[in-house]
């Protein structure tokens, strides 16, 4: 009975907007429903408030004064005009109050049956359509107006199981989603409305902080990233932003500059009692979600109240791993009182809260077997005795065999077999058995040529463990030779580097050999046909990055100075798992 009632209601509306497109004005984006059954998210801005509401079939009687007639009746059984149910839905049912605790006057602008748009369940993302089982719902957009601008607002419901609601203030998210309590109120900061936010503290949104910093300790190295509002940073030095509501492209090279310059000299970090002098990594405008952070290319123009900067400032150190990192937050006001931070090393993120009188990020290393750069032994190439023994055997194999021979023909002949002879059979014996067993290590097996390519695809990956450019050149030249030291520094240095994150190299942490076939080469050398996959992770913005590659290429590789090298790779395809 419900599941027709609800097939009914679905059906009446369609065919109500199909035939008045006077009295319902054109739909906008469809929205979605997280977890909720009914999702509401309204957007604050100076003409008033807009709200964007999706209705799940299962809760439409809570909505049922929000409904056309025809709806209202299936529901009810009653009759009631439409006036008189509006003005109570909005006075009772799904509020919107300004500062005087009065309920504003809604109008409803578009109503419409569409398919639930699925989303991500923590960041609210939309996800693409699989285009099956999808489930309708009622959408309805309403335009509250304001009188003049107010302080406050308060959102309040009085029936349903649960809304799932989001605000944003001229744009700016001043909530995750969350649950709509019965009453919730709003301070609303019309000069920056990042700063806009809800009485209730549990309805924080997880980026609340206009400042944030991190420090990561890897191998060779110490980051720190700070991602800042332009924005706030004014107060301390002067960005040509005043007066503005945007920054256009052509203003933001200048202003990067301007911020990485300001911020090389504050928040000094010192690495085991030392003061480190900074190197500017990058600069990049970032885009976030709660699930990940991207670098805004190619520009484009941003709203004032949103832009923000991710800024990443790198310490070489000589040690592996230091002992003490501490950095110390200078940049507090007002408004700015909690700064969210963290710590990041092998072991993971420990994150904490910056204040005035707990402003130093500290890490210590605490680390009991750190995974540092190492390099694997790679076997030696055939030595000259043994190149020479391969070929060798075969001479000392025919000597032998006719030194036998004589001495079987003096036995079986009236010449007496002399102890001088046996000696010399003997020792001919000995030195072919030998030089067979020499000539072994100038043929590369199947199971050696596997292990050596294994090796120096770890070799060519943990080089890039390093960070200094020359030091990862020093490396690498253990493992490849020639005009191909570039080619492989570049190519995967390339692989390495995650897309729209400013060059954020992944740290690998695992090197699978799936498939070799090695067939000879000229020169001593084996050609191998190899499919490797490479694992890693990074942590960047706060977010952690993992990452899989899966490469199919050709490896030319050939002694080189009393080593195995790689002198050429022919890379045939390359997936991202």
């Amino acid at each position: 009975m419900w599941v027709s009632w609800r097939i009914s209601v679905v059906f009446v509306i369609s065919l109500l907007l199909l035939n008045a497109g006077k009295l319902w004005a054109d739909a906008i984006v469809v929205n979605q429903a997280m977890r909720a059954e009914t999702i509401a998210q309204y957007y604050v801005e100076e003409d008033g408030v807009r709200l964007e509401l999706e209705m799940g079939l299962a809760e439409l009687e809570a909505f049922r004064n929000l409904l056309p007639d025809e709806i209202y009746y299936q529901i009810t059984g009653e009759h009631r005009p439409l006036a008189e149910r509006l003005e109570q839905f909005f006075a009772q049912d799904l509020v919107v109050a300004a500062d005087d605790g009065v309920a504003l006057a809604g109008r409803v602008l578009a109503m419409e049956p569409r398919p639930r748009l699925e989303r991500d369940k923590i960041s609210g993302e939309p996800l693409p359509s699989n285009g099956a089982d999808e489930e309708t719902v009622i959408f309805a957009r309403i335009h509250f107006p304001f009188a003049e601008l107010p302080r406050t607002l308060t959102f309040a419901r009085r029936e349903s199981s649960g809304v799932g609601f989001v605000v944003y203030h001229e744009g700016i998210a001043v909530n995750d989603f969350r649950f709509l309590a019965p009453s919730q109120t709003l301070q609303l900061d019309w000069e920056d409305p990042w700063y806009s936010s809800f009485n209730n503290r549990a309805l924080r949104r997880t980026y609340f902080s206009p400042m944030s910093v991190f420090l990561y300790i890897e191998p060779y190295e110490v980051r720190k990233e700070i991602i800042v509002r332009p924005k706030d940073l004014q107060e301390w030095v002067d960005l040509g932003l005043e007066g503005r509501s945007t920054i256009p492209v052509e203003l933001q090279a200048e202003l990067k500059r301007r911020v990485g310059e300001f911020l090389r000299n504050r928040q000094q970090v010192v690495i085991d009692g030392v003061a480190v002098e900074p190197e500017l990594a990058r600069v990049n405008f970032l885009a976030r979600t709660l699930t990940a952070s991207r670098v805004i290319d190619p520009p484009v123009e941003l709203d004032i109240n949103a832009a923000t900067l991710g800024v990443i400032f790198a310490y070489q150190t000589i040690t592996p791993l230091p002992q003490k990192v501490t950095a110390k937050w200078d940049m507090f006001n007002d408004k700015i009182t909690v700064v969210p931070a963290a710590t990041v090393d092998q072991a993971g993120s420990l994150p904490t809260f910056l204040e005035p009188d707990f402003a130093t990020l500290k890490w210590e290393n605490f680390l009991k077997f750190p995974d540092l750069p190492t390099l694997k032994a790679v076997v030696p190439p055939p030595s000259m005795i043994e190149n020479f023994m391969l070929y060798l055997r075969w001479v000392l194999l025919g000597v032998t065999g006719l030194v036998i021979w004589r001495c079987w023909r003096s036995r079986s002949s009236t010449s007496p077999l002399t102890s001088g002879s046996s000696f010399v059979a003997l020792m001919f014996v000995a030195l072919t058995a030998g030089g067979f067993w020499v000539a072994e290590g100038a043929r590369l097996s199947d199971a050696t040529a596997n292990d050596l390519v294994a090796t120096l695809l770890h070799n060519v990956y943990r080089a890039f463990d390093y960070r200094a450019e020359g030091d990862i050149y020093d490396v690498l030249d253990k493992s490849v030779s020639g005009d191909l030291l570039t080619d492989i520094y570049l190519e995967t240095l390339r692989g390495l580097e995650l897309e729209n994150q400013g060059g954020a190299r992944t740290k690998v942490k695992q090197i699978d050999l799936v498939e070799m076939t090695a067939r000879p080469a000229p020169e001593g050398g084996f050609l191998a046909d190899a499919t490797w996959v490479v694992g890693g992770s990074v942590g960047h913005w706060g977010h952690l990055h993992e990452r899989r590659n899966k490469y199919q290429a050709e490896l030319n590789i050939r002694p080189v100075e009393g080593t195995w090298k790689l002198v050429g790779m022919e890379v045939i395809q390359e997936e991202r798992l």
